[in-house]
């Protein structure tokens, strides 16, 4: 009996981790606005995020231009919208998690500049 009772702490106990583990993972994806909001504290981190690409330009300056929005922040600032470098891409329309480095006020010239841009990124698209 008490065998039994040792076998299902543990099991509880590796339940509870299991459960744990999904929820730090869980709360490591950032959402668009957050990442505005936060993007003093985040510069130079690699986080990650979900949402829908809106927007895509391939093959500039060797990097993909994949534009990601999830339904947070603001239109009216641009927050709502979160632009990311890429060697991968997708499809406008696709539901996609990225990860990547956060670059602050990062420009190009000929008048691309951002205020925040997630670079050298992953794109994975969710099926």
């Amino acid at each position: 009996m008490r065998f039994l009772s040792v076998a299902l702490a543990a099991l509880i106990g590796t339940l509870g981790l299991v459960s744990f583990n999904a929820s730090a993972a869980d709360a490591a994806a950032k959402t668009v606005a957050a990442l505005y909001k936060e993007k003093a504290a985040l510069t130079g981190k690699t986080i990650s995020a979900t949402g829908k690409v809106v927007k895509v330009n391939n093959g500039i300056m060797g990097r993909n231009f994949v534009h990601v929005q999830d339904g947070t922040g603001d239109a009216k600032d641009g927050s709502n919208n979160l632009v990311v470098t890429s060697k991968q891409t997708a499809a406008v329309g696709d539901k996609v998690t990225i990860s990547g480095v956060v670059v602050l006020n990062r420009d190009f010239g000929s008048g691309y500049s951002y205020p925040l841009i997630i670079e050298e990124a992953t794109v994975t698209v969710k099926k």
